[in-house]
């Protein structure tokens, strides 16, 4: 066996065609290929699938029944393989207690850097707080300048009432000659009468000194006798200068009389009751019922359903409830709710307190008046929520309930004091909300000394580093405080990636899924640079990559193909990338090499004229812009990561559309306005996620062809003789499914601590009917031979359908004829399920009125599957629709009619507009960085394009 190699022998996997390949350890490996190749199928399901598997297997068995067992891939064998670690594009945590500085372990430093070198400060009056000693006390008492006259008091009461005569009588009786009261001093024969309503403060003298040489005894007998008269805290008065110093004996505020408990690392954990917010519990929110979730669409009136919870009630008890209160109020039901009164609207949501409200029934032709107090909305939506029983009633009624800062902590998680510690003048949490860079910046200017330097040395060594790694994947405008929920896949990919690097591991593979996803052609080059230091410590790193200068920079390069789905699944290449540009044979190869490319139209649209403007958007890091969406056309939204491309087109624009159009509830991006909604029907968002959990969903239920079919096998002569309806031909309800193994065509063996078996199920021989179903032929074909068909075979057979073939032809269109009409959706690529989505759009009919948002839908794609791409989306802007796009890839920020580019930068230096228009516009822009990019790949020189470019109808030269 070659040391400096890993071999693969006979890998079947999926699609894979009993390949064999080699991958040479040590190396940057890219396994490229079109989407639905098999690349992910050879790195994740079958190398990371068997190292990982051999790993668990050397474990004892009683540890193996706690871990998750992964299958044994199909392969003959594979010699050389390391062990496995996979940074998949998922999202890092769903677990609202993550955030960017837990997952990346850099909050753990920082609560120890703030444990063991943070300064306490008192969290109601801000004065520092600290704990000496009486040694401590003495010699800093003795570091007054010589001949010095002090006072040592005793606090006894601090801004107390009463007369406190009772105190008087008891420090005269122990033998004190003076006692200060409120700022003065007295003797004890000369006590002034204090007034019992007023708060008054009482110290006891205990000594009066000259600083000189010889007193250090009385001074400490002294300093002692005061710290145990008032429990730990003395005040030192230098007569010649009227200064005061308080000492304490404790860790508390002297001014507010709070105690403080001695930090450790997990006083500063939001996890922890030591340092949580008792309030929210560390989550930083709490859960209210807003007002907006109630009232979703103020311009309807209260007959019309404004308050959502009363909506739908129109019994005649509701409505003489509904017009005795209006009544009262001389309101009006008719009127819209945000023309109400706003004291009406008040007592509708929070009630009418103690003013009661004149009611009435009738009964029987009679009218009955009542006087009662009016509970509102909100109160009444409160009191059953706590009241209920029901878990339905409890999830029914939390619709109307929303997550809102906490009102103890603002956010911050942490409990008063903890969050009141600072370093150099910083809290931890106000650390926290600085991005990645910025928090760097803070770490490496610390200036400390003595003690504070060594023990902090080693933390902010490994903060440093922490940080550093960050930034270097192209994450540096990321705060430590954001929630990991809410990171793209390809951010908590690279965060993952930033771990390991930190981890320093060697002699392992890293098996990594498309990591510059997400990530803008500027900062390619450190991501680049990230992976070569992995593969520098000794690890072998294996990246299923599409990005261009990603694979031109790795040492060798595995192409699979040629094709997808039953047309893929063979290695079409492997060597280095410099032979694979000499290659003909290889599709990425003729891509790369420029004899295939993805040409720029030849017309840029102007639009239909219409707009949808969304002004003063200020969500996240949105400096207030305003940015105009012209309709009918094909916008591109481009800018470096983090620049607010996802907060401007998702959260701002996709859901106050959605809840214009829609009436939905969704919590939009704070602006202005947005206006031109009226142009619009329906807007929809299309991404990768998959098109359903479950092996039972598939294409053909998802675009709803299977619909049609069970229908036309219903109407054959056999089906109609026996009386089957189109029911009959489901595998998801009882009928025609194969009941042993309820239409999953396979049973599942649970194996213990050994990986679960599926196999075939032995009635219906994984044909998911019983035999009465499959008796009924269609063509010869059955419903479950229908379902094993690939689409393009689907396409021929029901060529004189049309209702079934219109169907079909779209997802021919998009480029998934290879893929099987009952293939499980759960095996279907990113890319793939994106395309079915659109192909289910396409298969609609269009009004021209509908807008498409897609954010980064080249993730997963090949060139070739981008160039199919493209085409679909321009089919949906020829149609009248408008098509939005968040995106990173060049080829189709080129191709784009309209480009709107955030930035300059990421975080808070980003989130304004940089430039709009044509992508030779924006090429021409100097502050744009998309436009540096996209002016190579447009072919610019000089400022001039050396094409004339149409926009409209218009031929224009773009000139600077």
């Amino acid at each position: 066996m070659k040391k400096d190699k890993i071999i693969i022998k006979g890998a079947r996997e999926h699609n894979l065609k009993n390949i064999d390949v080699e991958i040479p350890r040590n190396s940057l490996t890219i396994i490229t290929g079109l989407s639905g190749s098999g690349k992910s199928t050879l790195a994740f399901d079958t190398l990371y699938a068997e190292g990982q598997r051999r790993y668990v297997e050397s474990l004892s068995t009683y540890a193996r029944q706690f871990l998750g067992q992964m299958n044994k891939p199909d392969v003959d064998m594979i010699m050389g393989l390391s062990p496995a670690i996979s940074i998949e594009q998922k999202t890092a945590s769903h677990n609202p207690r993550s955030t960017v500085g837990t997952v990346t372990e850099i909050y753990d430093y920082l609560r120890l850097l703030y444990a063991r070198i943070g300064n306490p400060y008192c969290h109601v009056c801000g004065k520092p707080i600290s704990s000496m000693s009486i040694d401590q006390i003495t010699d800093r008492v003795l570091t007054l300048p010589e001949k010095s006259k002090i006072v040592i008091l005793s606090p006894l009461a601090i801004n107390q009432k009463g007369t406190h005569e009772r105190l008087f009588a008891r420090l005269k009786k122990e033998g004190f000659a003076r006692i200060r009261v409120n700022q003065e001093i007295y003797t004890t024969d000369d006590l002034p009468k204090l007034d019992k309503n007023k708060k008054h403060r009482v110290e006891a003298v205990v000594d009066r000194l000259v600083i000189k040489s010889g007193i250090e005894k009385r001074l400490s007998d002294s300093l002692e006798l005061a710290l145990s008269l008032s429990e730990g805290i003395i005040s030192v008065l230098n007569m010649d200068t009227d200064e005061e110093t308080l000492f304490s004996e404790n860790a508390s505020c002297i001014t507010c009389g709070i105690s403080y408990p001695e930090f450790t690392p997990a006083s500063f954990s939001f996890n922890s009751p030591q340092g949580a917010c008792s309030n929210c519990d560390g989550l930083g929110s709490t859960t209210e019922f807003d007002p907006d979730l109630v009232v979703p669409d103020p311009t309807l009136s209260l007959r019309e359903g404004a308050i959502l919870p009363w909506a739908g009630r129109d019994s005649v008890q509701f409505m003489e409830f509904l017009d005795a209160l209006t009544e009262h109020y001389s309101q009006d039901i008719y009127t819209p709710f945000n023309k109400l009164s706003k004291t009406f609207q008040q007592v509708l949501l929070y009630g009418s307190k103690k003013q009661k409200v004149d009611f009435y029934m009738e009964r029987v032709g009679k009218r009955v008046k009542y006087k009662r107090t009016f509970e509102g909305v909100i109160p009444n939506l409160q009191r059953r929520y706590h009241e209920t029983d029901s878990s339905y009633m409890r999830e029914e009624i939390k619709k109307y309930m929303n997550f809102t800062t906490c009102s103890e902590c603002r956010g911050t998680r942490l409990n008063p004091a903890s969050g009141a510690v600072r370093v150099a003048g910083k809290t931890i949490w106000e650390l926290t909300s600085l991005s990645v860079q910025n928090a760097g910046r803070f770490i490496t200017s610390l200036s400390l000394s003595g003690k504070d330097q060594v023990v902090a040395q080693s933390i902010i060594k490994e903060l440093e580093e922490r940080l550093g790694f960050l930034e270097n994947v192209g994450l540096e405008y990321l705060t430590l405080d954001r929630s990991a929920a809410t990171l793209s896949g390809g951010e908590s990919q690279r965060i993952r990636l930033a771990t390991q690097i930190g981890s320093k591991l060697t002699g392992v593979l890293y098996v990594l899924d498309e990591p510059s996803i997400g990530l803008h052609q500027r900062d390619n080059a450190r991501l680049l640079s990230t992976l070569m230091n992995l593969r520098n410590l000794g690890n072998t790193v294996l990246v299923v990559e599409h990005d261009e200068e990603t694979i031109l920079a790795a040492d060798h390069v595995i192409d699979i193909g040629p094709g997808a789905g039953l047309n893929g699944g063979e290695v079409v290449f492997s060597g280095t990338p410099k032979q694979m540009l000499r290659r003909k044979n290889t599709l990425t190869g003729q891509y790369l090499s420029g004899k295939k490319s993805i040409n720029i139209p030849e017309k840029r649209r102007a639009g239909n004229g219409k707009v949808v403007e969304v002004l003063g958007a200020s969500s996240n890091n949105l400096k207030k812009i305003d940015v105009t969406f012209p309709l009918g056309c094909f916008i591109c939204v481009t800018g470096v990561s983090g620049s607010g491309k996802s907060t401007l087109v998702l959260s701002t624009l996709y859901n106050s559309l959605a809840n214009h159009l829609f009436r939905s509830r969704r919590p939009a991006g704070v602006c202005r306005s947005v206006s031109g909604m009226e142009y619009l029907d329906k807007v929809i968002h299309i991404d990768q996620s998959p098109i359903g959990r479950t092996p039972r969903s598939n294409p053909g239920t998802y675009t709803t062809v299977f619909t049609h079919i069970r229908e036309l096998f219903a109407k054959t002569n056999e089906s109609k003789a026996r009386g089957y309806k189109p029911g009959r031909f489901s595998f998801n309800v009882k009928g025609g499914r194969c009941e042993a193994c309820t239409g999953d065509g396979i049973i599942k063996i649970e194996m213990h601590f050994l990986p679960d078996v599926y196999v075939a199920c032995d009635v219906c021989k994984g044909k998911r009917y019983n035999r009465e179903t499959l008796d009924v032929k269609y063509k010869g074909k059955s419903i479950a031979d229908v379902l094993d068909m690939t689409i393009n075979q689907s396409v021929r057979f029901f060529e004189n359908i049309s209702s079934i073939k219109q169907k079909l032809d779209t997802l021919v269109d998009v480029g998934l004829g290879y893929i099987k009409l009952g293939q499980a959706a759960t095996t279907l690529s990113g890319g793939e399920a994106q395309r079915i989505k659109l192909a289910r759009e396409l298969s609609k009919r269009s009004t021209g009125k509908t807008i498409y948002i897609l954010d980064e839908p080249t993730t997963g794609l090949h060139s070739d599957d981008i160039n199919k791409l493209l085409s679909v989306l321009d089919k949906l802007v020829q149609g009248g629709n408008t098509v939005v796009v968040i995106e990173h890839n060049l080829d189709v920020i080129k191709y784009a009619d309209h480009l709107i580019d955030l930035g300059p930068e990421g975080g808070d230096r980003g989130g304004t507009v940089v430039a709009v228009g044509t992508p030779e516009e924006v090429a021409q822009n100097a502050r744009s960085h998309t436009g540096f990019y996209l002016k190579q790949v447009l072919g610019l020189k000089n400022g001039k394009n050396e094409k004339k470019v149409k926009k409209g109808s218009r031929v224009k030269e773009v000139v600077n």
